[in-house]
């Protein structure tokens, strides 16, 4: 089990290069199966579940090669129509491949998925988007099976947000300022967009912002983490919501051990910016959660080892690297066992 040991205090400052989102590419390598050629996916993030939807892809019969950050996929030919348990335990996106499967091949068998422990993320949105199209679905022994001789269009209403019902208004949306660049704007940064490339500085103090979760185009849940982070240095106070998960607050306890001034309250986090933060050893308790705990060491006095890592390895690449070429003094080490 490795650790990511964190010396804070150092300016970071210099230019790295941003992988493709994981959340982006796990549903591209989805789509795959809709087709019959040959796809070539760039930016491909070289991380866990990025290589564990190739292996899935490989298991239904498709052949997959990963070339550094490139994808190659051929779906002419699927063999099985079943994503096991084994594999969907390990990654909740694996349930993306049910839509296409039944799509393009008329039945699907999949797992139920598993993922992080952030609380209940049915998908009964999905299973309900699906009959109406025309698919036969039930639900026995831990897996969904969707049946159709073909699909057929209908209009589709979801009591909540879903990614799957709502791609038109994404496209829609694309083009419109989001989510994140606008709150880091209000606590002082400075923001550029160019055509492939953001860029950032901090002329003065940071300043608490508040911020709510919503689903796209609003402030991303898995962004939540990080900027609570990011609040425990602000001078004031913010108020951070969570309105996505019920359970995505388990790195606040984490943060605490470094100083940090948070209250809980239902779903809200009231953070009070301190000056500064203390390192300490603390504990992942998921893949955004890690992210956020390596931002609060990077502006800590003294020494952070983020343990439960693998976590981390699940969506960022080589995270550590990138770091590094900002200034940052941050190393991964080997561990062969753990007490904490």
């Amino acid at each position: 089990m490795d650790t990511i040991v964190i010396t804070g205090g150092n300016r970071l400052c210099g230019e790295v290069r941003i992988s493709g989102a994981k959340n982006s590419a796990l549903p591209i390598l989805a789509s795959t199966i809709l087709g019959g050629g040959e796809c070539t996916i760039t930016n491909v993030p070289r991380v866990v579940d990025v290589l564990t939807m190739g292996k899935l892809l490989g298991i239904l019969g498709a052949k997959v090669a990963h070339e550094g950050n490139r994808a190659v996929v051929k779906a002419d030919v699927i063999h099985s129509t079943e994503a096991p348990y084994d594999l969907v335990k390990t990654m909740r996106a694996s349930v993306l491949v049910l839509g296409p499967l039944v799509a393009r091949w008329g039945e699907a068998k999949v797992s139920l998925p598993g993922g992080c422990a952030i609380g209940s993320r049915p998908v009964n949105l999905h299973l309900a988007g699906l009959a109406k199209l025309g698919a036969d679905i039930s639900i026995e022994h831990g897996y969904i099976t969707a049946k159709a001789k073909r699909l057929k269009g209908a209009r589709i209403y979801c009591d909540t947000p879903t990614v799957t019902g709502t791609e038109n208004l994404i496209m829609a949306a694309s083009l419109a300022e989001g989510a994140v660049l606008m709150k880091l704007r209000e606590a002082g940064a400075e923001v550029k967009t160019e055509k492939d490339r953001v860029r950032l500085t901090v002329p003065g103090k940071l300043k608490g912002t508040d911020v709510r979760t919503l689903p796209f185009p609003g402030f991303p849940t898995d962004m939540q983490a990080q900027m609570v982070a990011l609040m425990t240095i602000a001078e004031g106070t913010s108020v951070v919501t969570e309105t996505v998960f019920e359970s995505r607050f388990m790195h606040v306890e984490e943060l605490r051990r470094m100083g940090a001034d948070i209250r809980v309250e239902g779903n809200r986090l009231v953070v009070t910016g301190r000056q500064n933060l203390t390192g300490a050893p603390v504990m992942a308790s998921d893949l955004r959660a890690s992210a956020g705990l390596i931002v609060a060491g990077l502006a800590a006095e003294g020494v952070t080892e983020v343990q439960r890592v693998y976590h981390l390895d699940r969506g960022y690449e080589q995270i550590e690297e990138k770091l590094q070429a900002l200034g940052a003094v941050v190393e991964r080490r080997k561990m062969t066992s753990m007490v904490r």
